[in-house]
């Protein structure tokens, strides 16, 4: 198995994963990402960064992930917001693959974890990271404010 990092050739394969992932996640309906917005964000300002999994040199997932802070920890983590492998190729250990990658770009980053987000109804999803040894966070409710909250939130 093989893995490489994207570059900006890579934004429509980007989003054409992001996608396939939101059809997944029955949530297509909430993509108004396009590439030049991935272009800007990941290339230029360099707030993510994307692996991919290759087969015979055909990119068949990705992981998009980015650099978060642990105040307790006293030092940064990576946050991983997006884990797809397109569905002919799962089970055959490109998720863990990718997640052993983030692992150890994590640990020779000096980083104190590796956290993710999970739906609640994706069981397939839930039983691979228990078995990489994941734990839940219970205790914890994520919050969120976007789109006209933000705004006003923020003064306007």
């Amino acid at each position: 198995m093989e893995y490489r990092f994207a570059d900006e050739k890579d934004t429509a394969l980007i989003l054409r994963f992001i996608r396939e992932l939101a059809d997944y996640e029955n949530m297509l309906d909430e993509i108004v990402a396009d590439e030049e917005t991935l272009r800007t964000w990941i290339f230029e300002k360099k707030k993510a960064e994307v692996i991919f999994a290759l087969e015979d040199g055909k990119e068949v997932g990705f992981a998009l992930f980015f650099h978060n802070f642990s105040t307790f920890l006293g030092r940064a983590g990576i946050y991983l917001e997006d884990l797809y492998v397109m569905p002919e190729y799962r089970g055959r250990g490109y998720g863990k693959g990718l997640m052993r990658t983030l692992a150890k770009i994590a640990a020779e980053r000096g980083c104190g974890r590796l956290e993710w987000w999970c739906l609640d109804w994706n069981r397939p999803s839930i039983d691979f990271y228990l078995s990489l040894g994941a734990e839940p966070m219970s205790g914890w409710t994520v919050y969120r404010v976007a789109g006209d909250a933000l705004t006003k939130l923020a003064g306007e």
